[in-house]
């Protein structure tokens, strides 16, 4: 009598956290029929180990550097499909990261051990979804046929981290310092254009920083866009937000002046909408011109929350007039509420800390 031995499913980790890897690894490996075969850290690495180890099932993250989980999904099952588990931190926020990765062809959804259940419970969830994934059937026609539509967009449907964006003019001086001074130590990323001229910026900065809980510096090309973090725009330069994965940064460069600005508003806001879009927040303050009008006009129009200034409160009621007037500005309040606005906009829930 011939005795069938079973085989076990093979694993591959995608988490950018090493110490997710390493638990992970530590609980399934305990379980039988299941084997880790291998651990990467961002989907590049991923893709040359899904060739070269050939797993039954994968586990994925969604916030990775270098390119986000839900990016990586719709490539694998274009072109390699597989049975793939999404295990993101974003998943029970409220559903919108989980239909995304569901409708990019993920078998399985779940989040991240968290306050809700213990690290046991958590692996022990995902071992019976790995046994149920590795059975599913992946139909590389449909997964293809889904992709008939590319998506175009830039920016991730969720991140955990948020990105604020601040433009100014006439008056944003004192605006900026009574904005920024009621910002938490760890309030979400921060960009700011003030018009302003070269060599201003940099004490600009440094003054704030000297009265705020955040950190406020003169940004340089390549900054990380951080949380706790306010990146002033260099006088006589333009700042525009990019993606790295979940990762954000910005790029500072010359050109030509767009609304007759340089740092301008309207190149911050754009580039703001295309790479963030509904995981920033906008807000236009005082200022002469209509600088800024029409990219927070684009971010809204990509899912972002937007704010002007009120009339009321304005030095000169330029910039946020014409927001205002395009439709652009989701609300419209006095200074005195734009930061608390703003934080509630970006569902800052953590823990306020001091700097130093």
């Amino acid at each position: 009598m011939t005795i069938a031995l079973q085989t076990k499913i093979r694993v591959l980790i995608v988490d950018d956290s090493a110490i997710v890897r390493k638990i992970l690894c530590q609980q399934l490996n305990q379980h039988r029929g299941i084997e880790i075969v291998g651990t990467a850290p961002d989907p590049y690495i991923a893709r040359d180990k899904i060739v070269a180890l050939n797993p039954d099932v994968l586990t994925l993250d969604v916030e990775m550097p270098r390119m986000d989980g839900i990016t990586f999904l719709r490539k694998l099952m274009e072109y390699h499909p597989m049975p793939v588990i999404v295990l993101s931190s974003l998943t029970p926020k409220g559903g919108k990261t989980a239909m995304e990765a569901l409708a990019a062809g993920a078998v399985e959804v779940m989040s991240k051990p968290g306050p809700a259940y213990t690290v046991g419970d958590a692996c022990n969830a995902l071992v019976e979804k790995i046994k149920v994934a590795s059975r599913a059937r992946i139909n590389r026609n449909i997964t293809v046929q889904s992709r008939r539509a590319p998506v175009k967009r830039l920016h991730m449907v969720e991140t955990t981290n948020k990105i604020l964006a601040i433009g100014a003019s006439t008056g944003g001086v004192q605006a900026l310092a009574q904005v920024l001074s009621a910002l938490p130590a760890n309030a979400p990323g921060t960009l700011i254009v003030q018009h302003m001229p070269a060599h201003f910026t940099t004490s600009f900065a440094e003054r704030l920083n000297n009265e705020c809980e955040v950190n406020v510096k003169e940004a340089q090309d390549g900054d990380r866009v951080i949380p706790g973090s306010v990146l002033i725009a260099p006088g006589g330069l333009h700042m525009l937000l990019q993606r790295s994965g979940a990762n954000y940064y910005v790029t500072v460069k010359d050109g030509p002046p767009v609304c007759r600005q340089k740092p301008s508003v309207e190149v911050l806001f754009h580039s703001v909408a295309k790479f963030a879009g509904a995981n920033a927040v906008g807000a236009i303050l005082t200022g002469m011109g209509n600088d800024g009008a029409d990219g927070l006009m684009n971010m809204r129009q990509a899912g972002a929350h937007t704010i002007a200034q009120d009339e009321a409160s304005c030095i000169v009621f330029g910039m946020p007039k014409e927001a205002i007037e395009l439709g652009a500005a989701e609300k419209v309040v006095p200074l005195s509420e734009i930061t608390q606005t703003m934080l509630k906009f970006a569902q800052d829930k953590t823990k306020n800390v001091r700097k130093g």
